[in-house]
């Protein structure tokens, strides 16, 4: 895909992952959207490099509501990066809570909400922009190691595990009509999110568990998205 000129939504983008996703499609010359939940976060970005739209992607109508608002503004739609999400961290059963140690349910709701109702909700709205405009589009799905299984991270780990499986069963769907596909699972990220999610200690002995002990960076992310979107035989596979 010829990135100059080309339209992109990415979700959750007002910082984090997402926002370093924004700008490098922004410096190859996408025009970008950025959708988030957070105005205030929204309010801080510079409004001439990207049109910025408060959104909840996990409520249906918002979500097809800024996609409309999207196209009405740039004319079309060719790049959905998903990258919405929020790290839950909790045990299926906490052994040192006696009074009530099971997992709770409002927090599998939240997880399940956050991270793989907004992919669902936004990829089927954009896909219907794109199958009626008949573009050969990209889906872009930000998932997550803990997709193969975190200990103490059930929720995060299943909702993560069902953003992937949508990434195949979409490339399945679309890619007759020239619409592509591809989840990219991350590792452990240095992002306010990522420390705010476990204790520093924690996060070290996850650090010396990987073959570079080092976290990775924002802009590794970014370069993947990069590549997912200028390789058009790419689609259907978890980076």
């Amino acid at each position: 895909m010829n990135l100059v000129g080309a339209v992109a939504i990415v979700t959750g983008a007002a910082q984090n992952i997402g926002h370093g996703i924004a700008l490098a499609l922004a410096s190859k010359g996408c025009r970008v959207a950025i959708l988030d939940i957070n105005q205030e976060k929204l309010d801080a970005i510079d409004k001439g490099d990207f049109l910025c739209i408060a959104c909840d992607a996990a409520d249906p109508i918002q979500a097809a509501n800024a996609v409309d608002a999207v196209v009405a503004h740039f004319g079309r739609i060719d790049i959905l990066v998903n990258s919405a999400g929020w790290i839950c961290n909790s045990p299926l059963y906490n052994f040192l809570d006696r009074k009530n140690g099971r997992h709770d349910f409002a927090l599998w709701e939240k997880a399940m909400r956050s991270n793989l109702t907004t992919t669902f909700l936004m990829g089927s709205c954009v896909v219907e922009k794109m199958v009626r405009t008949r573009t050969k589009g990209l889906i872009v799905n930000i998932s997550s190691v803990a997709s193969r299984g975190n200990a103490g991270q059930s929720a995060y780990s299943a909702a993560k595990a069902g953003v992937n499986a949508l990434t195949v069963a979409w490339a399945k769907e679309l890619g007759a009509m020239g619409i592509r596909a591809v989840s990219i699972s991350p590792g452990f990220i240095d992002t306010a999110a990522t420390h705010q999610a476990m204790t520093e200690e924690r996060l070290r002995e996850w650090i010396s568990k990987t073959p570079l002990r080092r976290l990775g960076q924002i802009e590794d992310i970014s370069q993947s998205v990069i590549f997912a979107a200028e390789n058009d035989y790419l689609t259907g596979t978890v980076l």
